[in-house]
């Protein structure tokens, strides 16, 4: 269908690379010609998710610091 976005195939490895190498995702969405973060986000959010998680993780982090005694 013409004008649907596919999420696998090499795009889909692509970005899968990028993201587990730690590179960001304005980065990545500028290399597969997004206009924004969002798209990608939406295109490749299996592939990408690694990224999201090591954001979690740090979040993690930080709020256990702040509940500290």
């Amino acid at each position: 269908m013409a004008g649907t976005p596919r999420r696998g195939g090499p795009g889909g490895r692509f970005v899968s690379l990028l993201s587990d190498s730690g590179v960001p995702l304005e980065e990545i969405s500028r290399l597969v010609g997004h206009s924004g973060t969002a798209v990608t986000e939406e295109v490749y959010r299996k592939q990408i998710r690694p990224v999201i998680q090591t954001g979690a993780t740090v979040m993690d982090g930080i709020f256990k610091q702040d509940q500290k005694p």
